[in-house]
């Protein structure tokens, strides 16, 4: 699985579904790829075989033999809360330490982006004048050529011996002779601008040489930046997951405690169980709603590709005036005014590459579809990512829910189609496959 750099990870949109502006600011990039698959670690639920599984191996879990021992002993009781208390503290400080060092790394991450995408624009656009200079003095020394070719054959006439030959025709010549001093003038400046047009396309192609020297250095910072975001991603998740296997039974425990009530293992699985089916039938019936407001999205067609989410266009790929910058750039995706919680569907078949916080992009999930294809999905819900890095997914499979975050004022999806790294409009790049958006 590849991650193309330049992303063109963009600069986040700021609109919502109703006033268009979503901003991720996207990129351009040509070369760099990296293989890279950080494997998320989920701690299990461990309450299984009855010694729950820690967010860290050294920590230490009261075990439901210890809880009812402690039951009728009020020093030991006494204990048996207070470490609980401090477990519980430490699974909560670890997850906000945790998320906040990814949230962190998904800033500089999205940093690292937008120079690559800036530099590769500033790129682009040097080398598009450089051709158009190319052009214009390719053009410049033809002429030149001609004139030359002109002036040479005028100047075989022997203009003393034509003189003496037809001395009446004098003024004739001398008409001749000034015209083949202006045309001898013309062809100066002629001469010229064809130097000053072929120093200039020369100037403009070295100004775009630099440039694309310049980006293999920031891609290299971006890829750096991408392993360090993706780690500190997994650890955030970790952390999660350490908190939702173990705070539940702590919080049980603390509560025969203080109640004074028996406390055993199989009473806690029980409720465990109810619970999850309570919350599966709950996400099931969420979801199933949001399909129905999606209509028809996320049914991939005979090529393999879906609408990744419902809603209309609400801000276009393009050059605009960003509305919290207010600098005029690059907007790299296009955003869908999806409703709040609705279905994010994977586009295409392929590997997740990175999944988690994306500076103004909030909570971010890019896709390596193959063939040097990526797709992004921005401002996801908070919670609301169901892929983690290195996880395959089928086209259509739902990813995320969507959401408000990072730079957005109003739930949508900034949808992005990035070929060989860089940004492309999603519109016709999605109608040539067979979707429209």
């Amino acid at each position: 699985m590849t991650l193309h750099l330049r992303t063109g990870l963009a600069t986040p949109s700021t609109d919502g579904a109703v006033a268009p502006s979503s901003r991720p600011r996207a990129g351009r990039s040509r070369r760099a790829t990296i293989a890279l698959v950080v494997a998320v670690a989920v701690v299990a639920s461990g309450f299984a075989l009855g010694s729950p599984r820690s967010a860290s191996a050294a920590t230490s879990y009261p075990s439901w033999s210890d809880v009812q021992k402690a039951t009728d002993n009020q020093q030991r009781k006494q204990s048996e809360i207070a470490k609980i208390q401090k477990l519980l503290k430490q699974l909560n400080a670890d997850v906000v330490t945790k998320q906040a060092v990814a949230v962190k790394r998904g800033e500089e991450l999205q940093q690292a982006q937008t120079a690559y995408d800036e530099q590769e624009a500033t790129k682009q656009k040097l080398q598009a004048k450089a051709d158009a200079a190319d052009r214009v003095s390719k053009a410049s020394e033809v002429r030149a050529g001609q004139l030359a070719a002109q002036l040479g054959r005028t100047g075989t006439n022997n203009l003393s011996t034509d003189l003496i030959a037809n001395p009446g025709k004098a003024s004739n010549l001398l008409y001749k002779l000034g015209a083949m001093s202006k045309l001898t003038e013309q062809a100066n400046g002629i001469y010229a601008q064809a130097v000053q047009d072929r120093n200039t396309a020369q100037s403009l192609t070295d100004q775009a040489r630099v440039a694309a020297q310049a980006l293999s250095d920031l891609a290299a910072k971006a890829q750096v930046a991408l392993v360090a975001a993706n780690t500190a991603a997994a650890e955030a998740q970790t952390a999660v997951e350490a908190q939702k296997s173990n705070a539940d039974r702590l919080k049980y425990q603390l509560a025969a405690l203080t109640q004074k009530r028996t406390a055993t293992q199989e009473a806690y699985n029980a409720g465990v169980v109810v619970r999850r089916v309570a919350a599966a039938k709950a996400e099931a019936k969420a979801r199933a709603e949001a399909a129905r407001l999606s209509g028809a999205t996320g049914i991939p067609n005979s090529q393999g590709w879906t609408k990744p989410a419902g809603g209309y266009i609400t801000s276009g790929f393009g050059y605009r005036l960003d509305p919290a910058t207010h600098v005029y750039q690059l907007h790299a995706g296009t955003d869908l005014g999806a409703s709040c919680g609705s279905n994010i569907y994977a586009a295409a078949a392929g590997t997740v590459i990175y999944a988690g916080p994306f500076g103004g992009y909030g909570n971010f999930v890019l896709i390596d579809n193959g063939n040097g294809i990526n797709t992004g999905y921005g401002h996801v819900v908070d919670g609301g990512i169901h892929v983690a890095t290195g996880q395959h997914v089928n086209a259509g499979q739902v990813i995320a829910q969507v959401g408000s975050t990072g730079w957005s004022t109003g739930c949508h999806l900034h949808f992005e189609t990035r070929v060989g790294g860089v940004a492309t409009d999603a519109v016709p790049f999605m109608s040539a496959r067979g979707v429209t958006l």
